[in-house]
């Protein structure tokens, strides 16, 4: 056989194997969609009253087919009123600090990077204290709280973009500025908690552990554009992540905008994670754990690894709810003490099997 057979030949060999891998990757996504959908419906079924599997899709469906499927009594109450639109705001909550912690360890280049590493939850929870213990706030009635959190959130991550700007936004600034006003953010919501009513100070210390208990239709009419279309421009942008992986000397030859793009994945992941938080609270470890998950199934390509890591977020926070008001029912535990709980040993179990690392 000549040198010239034998090339094709691995060339031929090679093809093969990257249009089986990438089949694999693709084959992984297809496989978590369906896998959700089931989830959320199991979600719904399991809580302090029951209800059979079946029903939960049987009343769904009648939504949308009200001739042809019949009432399934007090179930429509449970499903539409208490459980549906929880699970559905954990479903988007996880899809969005999933593909945001996945998007932040990229553009960050560090491995520990999740969706609060830059004083986004502190900058919320300061926010929400001023209008939990102090009553003060730009906006007046329900949403006091959630447009505290999201103000105070986006002054955060805008003062990371300036200062961190003026080093040329690269990662390592970043992180320092983040951490920086993250520390700041802690250090004056501690302030306005000592100084508070107990009462108070109890209900901003449980807004700040995560909960999906006030989830409602109309918070969901408001989250659920902005997850979408935020998941959608990190998917987009993910072929440059892609490149900018090989650093930023070979991304900027390729003719990757290695600044514009930064900033631009740093800004839309932050109006995600700061309308979830602010509707949430913090919910850690589902941005931390989740693109660890699938980066070590399916590789580093952020085409697959960014939605993935939507959904496997989604899968975790999903399932971590379903315990939060199973395990001790009837009493419902803060979903983001549970995330920690079960994020923990998952994280551990991680660096463990990696041997030498986690990335």
């Amino acid at each position: 056989m000549s040198d010239v057979e034998a090339l094709l030949r691995q060339s031929k060999h090679l093809k093969k194997s990257y249009i089986k891998h990438k089949s694999r990757k693709k084959l992984f996504v297809i496989i978590l969609i369906p896998v959700v959908i089931i989830l959320v419906g199991s979600a719904v079924a399991f809580g302090t009253a029951d209800i059979a599997f079946f029903d939960v899709y049987s009343t769904i469906f009648r939504f949308f087919f009200p001739v042809i499927s019949s009432s399934t009594g007090n179930a429509d109450i449970i499903i539409w009123k208490l459980r549906l639109p929880r699970i559905l705001m954990g479903l988007l909550a996880g899809i969005a600090l999933g593909s945001s912690g996945a998007v932040m360890q990229v553009v960050l280049r560090n491995p520990l990077a999740d969706p609060y590493m830059l004083g986004i939850a502190s900058a919320a929870g300061f926010g929400a204290s001023l209008a939990i213990v102090l009553g003060v706030g730009i906006v007046a009635g329900p949403y006091l709280i959630i447009g505290n959190a999201f103000l105070f959130s986006l002054i955060s991550s805008g003062l990371i973009l300036a200062l961190s700007g003026r080093k040329g936004a690269s990662p390592e600034s970043m992180v320092l500025t983040g951490l920086a006003l993250l520390f700041f953010f802690q250090a004056m919501t501690t302030i306005i908690q000592y100084f508070g009513d107990s009462e108070a100070v109890k209900v901003a210390v449980f807004w700040t552990v995560g909960d999906l208990g006030k989830s409602g239709w109309g918070k969901l009419a408001i989250i659920t554009p902005l997850v979408l279309i935020g998941t959608g421009l990190l998917i987009w942008k993910s072929g440059d992540l892609n490149v900018m992986n090989t650093g930023d000397a070979s991304a900027k030859s390729l003719g990757i905008n290695v600044q514009g793009t930064r900033i631009f994945a740093m800004v839309v992941c932050t109006l995600m994670v700061a309308g979830i938080v602010s509707f949430t609270g913090t919910i850690g470890f589902v941005g931390l754990v989740a693109p660890h998950v699938v980066r070590m199934i399916i590789g580093t390509d952020n085409r697959i690894l960014v939605p993935a890591s939507g959904l496997i977020g989604a899968v975790l926070l999903v399932l971590s709810d379903t315990l939060a008001r199973t395990v001790l029912s009837p009493v419902i535990l803060p979903v983001g003490s549970v995330t920690a709980f079960l994020g923990v040993p998952l994280f551990l179990y991680l660096i463990m099997k990696k041997k030498g690392g986690i990335l």
